[in-house]
């Protein structure tokens, strides 16, 4: 008998061995069948499970602290957010089971997410098949954002998929409402998508961090590389200011502010054309993109505003499952839940750090200039176009790109069990 509470993820022989083990009147977890764990984390880990009844796989997150009420369950923020969130760009909760005082979230199962899609590319993705994914991740975080909820750690990996057609946005234990007040002192986003505010550590932050990451990302999906793939926190500003150049301080003075306060002067670069870093981006791409990347959060647009832009008034129907997959080059298959698809340590956020901290961002200058991108950087930026053009595999050049962070676990599922 396979025992969930007591943690023996044994795998049975069969399904349907274990449905002859137990009765329909079965409550809980024992409705589930355990088939593998798909990854661990500092806070839980996460199994792929059936549903005995209906034979449905489901994903669920097993938490390590142990809840003594179902009112400490509630007060989560992924159960908050989950809660009021029901949207079909969103991944969907099944139920919250709590037994023994142990939680269980029961989520909806998708086979993959965005960085796999990226990673199994041979070539770039059509400029449709873009459009349409953006759309869903705009649809999705509209709908978060008019519901009073920020994201506050989107990527690839909380990106779930099935194929190109269906995206749904995942993982709300960062997630914070709107109105709630600030100052966030707590970890907020994966370095690579993280907002320049952040990284200056603002505490007053909100929803436009969540349209920088979807402009990060936007580009990723253009060159199958990750735009500034940083380091260091001060490498990633460096790479920002090389690719955006230095920011105006006309157009963002809280952010001199910011940097003035941890005695941190902005690198002097010019700014880069977008054309160049995304060369197979339409005009109207490279717009968006343009406006998604501003250093200002206040001057970038909302997902609703983004979904007005030109870049979606196109004669092609946008949503779930409006791709054509005939017309989509077919592309190595590959299960989301292999166990080397969580060898990758940028699934695990970088350690919960304060703003009294001091120590994610040097206040010397001199050691943040120890810190910066070497001089090669600004080639390998450049360069894209010429590597889309090279007969180097995109997917080898992507995966040159080190997703790894030094020093932290990689043992971190898809379906994140921080």
């Amino acid at each position: 008998m396979l025992s969930v509470l007591e943690g023996n993820y044994a795998v049975p022989s069969s399904v349907s061995a274990v449905k002859t083990q137990r009765t329909q009147t079965a409550k809980g977890m024992n409705r589930y069948v355990m088939l593998s764990q798909l990854g661990d984390g500092t806070y839980g880990s996460v199994l792929l499970a059936q549903k005995l009844d209906t034979g449905e796989k489901v994903a669920i997150k097993k938490m390590k602290k142990k809840y003594y009420s179902w009112e400490e369950c509630m007060n989560l923020r992924e159960v908050k957010a989950l809660q009021k969130l029901s949207h079909a760009n969103l991944v969907k909760l099944r139920e919250v089971i709590r037994e023994d005082n142990t939680l269980y979230f029961v989520f909806e199962y998708m086979k993959e997410n965005l960085y796999q899609l990226i990673k199994d590319r041979e070539k770039p993705f059509a400029e449709p098949v873009i459009r349409n994914i953006m759309y869903q991740i705009f649809q999705g975080l509209n709908f978060m954002h008019k519901h009073g909820f920020f994201h506050r750690d989107i990527k690839p990996e909380n990106l779930l998929c099935n194929g190109p057609e269906l995206i749904k946005i995942a993982d709300f234990g960062l997630a914070r409402e709107i109105r709630s007040r600030p100052p966030y002192t707590d970890y907020v986003s994966t370095r690579w998508y993280r907002a320049p505010e952040v990284l200056l550590r603002s505490t007053h932050y909100s929803s436009p961090i969540d349209i920088w990451a979807v402009g990060c990302i936007m580009a990723e999906l253009y060159t199958l590389q990750p735009l500034f793939p940083g380091r260091s926190e001060v490498d990633q500003i460096f790479r920002i200011c090389s690719v955006l150049g230095t920011p105006d301080k006309r157009d963002w003075p809280e952010g001199y502010q910011l940097s003035s306060s941890m005695n941190f002067r902005f690198p002097h670069f010019s700014q880069i054309p977008m054309e160049t870093i995304v060369p197979n981006s339409s005009a109207d791409g490279i717009t968006l993109l343009i406006d998604m990347l501003r250093w200002s959060p206040a001057r970038r647009p909302s997902a609703s505003q983004s979904l007005r832009y030109n870049y979606f008034k196109v004669h092609q129907k946008l949503g779930s499952q409006q791709i054509n997959t005939s017309a989509v080059k077919s592309r190595r298959s590959s299960g989301l839940y292999h166990q080397t698809h969580y060898h990758r340590e940028i699934n695990k956020p970088d350690e919960v750090s304060t703003r009294a901290n001091g120590n994610v961002i040097s206040p010397n200058i001199d050691t943040a200039k120890q810190n910066s991108i070497d001089h090669n950087t600004l080639n390998e930026i450049s360069s894209h176009s010429k590597q889309l053009q090279s007969g180097i595999s995109i997917k080898d050049q992507y995966l040159s790109r080190s997703r790894y962070i030094a020093g932290q676990s990689t043992k971190v599922g898809v379906y994140r069990a921080a």
